[in-house]
């Protein structure tokens, strides 16, 4: 499976970006997507989630409310909407696939996109 995420950007704090992870060599039928994001000298973290079947959505506290993970079938891509954006937010945001059931954690990923970076200025 190959995965590229793009949509990344400059905006204000308040703004919004999508973010977008296509998938080429596997389709996401069977499992899940996550996306990570990783800060200037931190760890990368959990973001959202979303299991394909039977279908659900999981966000990080931090995320809730402000951001949202969906997807289209036909086009085999995730998508992140992620509004009301906050100087916070600012990473590199990575896209991750794996066979089966929803995990927060990094290691239960299988396949990774290459990174797209979100800059919020405050």
């Amino acid at each position: 499976v190959q995965l590229q995420a793009c949509g990344g950007g400059l905006v204000q704090a308040g703004g919004s970006l999508r973010l977008s992870c296509a998938a080429s060599g596997r389709t996401f039928a069977s499992g899940t997507v996550g996306w990570f994001r990783q800060a200037p000298g931190k760890g990368r973290e959990f973001v959202a989630g979303i299991r394909w079947s039977p279908s659900s959505t999981h966000y990080a506290n931090s995320v809730k409310g402000r951001f949202t993970i969906s997807r289209d079938n036909a086009k085999n891509t995730v998508y992140l909407q992620m509004n009301s954006l906050k100087p916070e937010d600012t990473a590199v945001y990575y896209c991750a696939a794996r066979s089966g059931t929803y995990t927060a954690s990094s290691y239960g990923y299988d396949y990774w996109g290459q990174g797209t970076l979100v800059t919020v200025s405050s």
